[in-house]
């Protein structure tokens, strides 16, 4: 299947590397989780909790995780660096390490779920990995726009996904990456509906978050980056848009896993989409003054 204008690599052949969109599920946790700790959530991610990570742990960091084999690692890195607002690297391992500075926990298990890509193709999403963890995995951890959602709330920007107790609305735009080496494909993007008058407020809180995406990438009409429906995210959840209120779009982590399902890198693990990395690291370590 082609992408848009026939180039390799556009949002229709990503989805056809899919097993399925990442939905989350509406839950009712027992515990505060905005006021856990990252070692108290990864534990219960340890033993066996599934669930979308926003609004846990309120002021520590969250990251995306995508674990390539060392000879692929380079072609990442570049990626990245080609890709910055997209990809942020917050930090890097060493081939096969399960943690990092950043990360004081198991990649393999303290994460609450994760994806499998073989091929380019998801081939399973499971909560551990340990299994499937490779001595030449080179895992990287990329900044998140979970971590500036406390800072939205703050300012009085809703943040409809943890009103509703679910996964963020994400999909695959039109926007191309610059690809780099193996990897390329289309940009990824996250929406939050946002009242109209408070557009602004949301521009002017996450452009102070430029390691976690920044400010947006895209306000308003999302046929004009490719997205035909708003109701079909291509990864996690809709969510209801209230008269006056106007679609933000973020760019995601989400990124580098759309790029090697459209490269069919032979192997790789990243988390589900929404069920993040939660690190040891404060929010306020990448806000900007």
């Amino acid at each position: 299947m082609g992408a848009p204008g026939g180039v390799p690599g556009g949002p229709a052949d990503v989805r056809a590397g899919w097993v399925g969109r990442a939905r989350g599920r509406g839950y009712d946790p027992p515990m505060d989780v905005a006021a856990l700790t990252p070692g108290e959530a990864r534990r219960r991610f340890r033993e066996g909790l599934r669930t979308p990570t926003a609004g846990w742990c309120r002021g520590w960091t969250q990251a995306n995780l995508l674990a390539v084999p060392r000879d692929l690692a380079y072609d990442l890195l570049l990626f990245a660096q080609r890709n910055p607002v997209a990809c942020p690297v917050l930090d890097v391992g060493d081939p096969g390490a399960v943690s990092t500075e950043l990360f004081g926990g198991d990649l393999r298990t303290d994460l609450p779920a994760y994806r499998i890509y073989e091929g380019g193709t998801a081939v399973a999403d499971v909560g551990d990995v340990r299994d499937a963890w490779r001595d030449d995995l080179v895992a990287f951890l990329l900044g998140c726009s979970f971590t500036f959602e406390d800072a939205l709330l703050r300012a009085g920007v809703p943040v409809r996904h943890i009103e509703a107790g679910t996964n963020v609305p994400m999909y695959l735009t039109s926007v191309p990456c610059r690809p780099a080496g193996s990897l390329g494909g289309p940009l990824v993007v996250s929406m939050r509906p946002v009242p109209a008058s408070l557009v602004p407020t949301a521009v002017r809180v996450t452009a102070r978050y430029p390691a976690v995406h920044g400010a947006p990438v895209h306000v308003g009409d999302p046929r004009e980056i490719g997205i035909a429906d708003l109701g079909v995210p291509d990864f996690g959840d809709p969510v209801e848009i209230r008269p006056g209120e106007v679609p933000v779009f973020w760019a995601c982590g989400v990124t580098p896993q759309a790029a090697v399902m459209a490269g069919g890198v032979p192997y790789a693990i990243g988390h589900l989409p929404g069920h993040m990395a939660i690190t040891d690291v404060r929010d306020d370590r990448f806000q900007v003054p």
